[in-house]
């Protein structure tokens, strides 16, 4: 059994998700041209899907560069230290593997938010001003260095005896259930579900750059992690989507490196250690100079 379910998340990848992605992303296509009196900034622009497609497709080609320059994980390691281990064949396994690692994924998730560094690259994933499937694939390239230090949020699970191939496959799954989240066609789902579940509805408020949205909602499969720990905000009206400050851009080497590249560059103009230190690591929108950084949430609309 071990063995077929290390394959399994790339099986599904290939064979289910990829063709599932063009003929829902098609779909959702034409049921949006469809739409009568349609808001062009809502829905597709050309353009903008291009330049999603195109990250996407650099991201998959970089990836293995970016795994031989970090083969390190956090994961294998703390999983082969641990001195308790789940049993891969046994169900329950599989299930509490599922909750621990979503539980990390909501912290990791949250860190790439409110720790710049991880920020410069999560970035890219939010700066569509549209919300569809394609800005599901906007994914980063060329960022070994984030997602090295993000992937240490799910040293816990390891450590929990969770065997890592099983965290792996767990991260795989929550992905690829955030992909149909990104939808503006699916209205609020039964409030059982929507009480526990990551809905498309939950999601918009999460791609949300306006308050009260910004910073929200950062669950993979389960919501119930942001209304734990506050960061929970329902969908009250349409959001606002893409970045507190566009890039403005439709080039993909730009809209990948952009935030890295400011970043760098408010890095080098800090005039002490401890600016440069806030600047890497303070949330985004810190001051470099500033003792105490000032976050860039505001306070929240009544």
């Amino acid at each position: 059994m071990a063995a077929p379910m290390k394959d399994l998340p790339y099986a599904l990848l290939f064979s289910i998700v990829m063709p599932s992605f063009v003929i829902l992303l098609l779909a959702e296509w034409i049921t949006w041209r469809r739409k009568r009196n349609r808001d062009d900034k809502r829905g597709f622009l050309g353009r903008d899907t291009t330049n999603s497609l195109l990250i996407s497709l650099l991201s998959q080609f970089t990836g293995p560069l970016e795994r031989a320059v970090l083969p390190f994980s956090f994961v294998v390691v703390a999983s082969a230290l641990t001195p308790w281990h789940m049993p891969a064949d046994a169900w329950w396994t599989w299930v509490v593997g599922m909750v621990v690692t979503d539980f990390c994924y909501y912290w990791a998730h949250r860190a790439d938010h409110r720790i710049r560094f991880l920020w410069a690259a999560h970035s890219v994933h939010h700066s569509s001003e549209y919300f569809n499937l394609s800005t599901a694939v906007r994914t980063p390239a060329m960022m070994p260095q984030a997602i090295f230090l993000r992937n240490a949020a799910f040293i816990p699970a390891g450590l929990a005896g969770v065997p890592a191939y099983v965290i792996l496959f767990c991260q795989t799954l929550g992905l690829i259930y955030q992909w149909p989240l990104h939808t503006e066609r699916v209205g609020k789902l039964p409030r059982p579900i929507e009480f526990v579940f990551n809905t498309p509805s939950h999601h918009r408020v999460h791609h949300g750059s306006n308050n009260p949205y910004l910073d929200k909602n950062y669950g993979a499969i389960l919501i119930i992690w942001d209304r734990m720990f506050g960061s929970y905000a329902p969908e009250l009206d349409v959001p606002t989507y893409g970045l507190t400050k566009n890039i403005g851009t439709y080039n993909p080497l730009k809209t990948n490196f952009h935030e890295l590249w400011v970043m760098l560059k408010d890095v080098r103009n800090a005039p002490t250690w401890h600016g440069r230190w806030i600047t890497l690591f303070g949330p985004p929108g810190a001051s470099v100079g500033a003792v105490k950084p000032p976050v860039r949430v505001e306070e929240p609309v009544a």
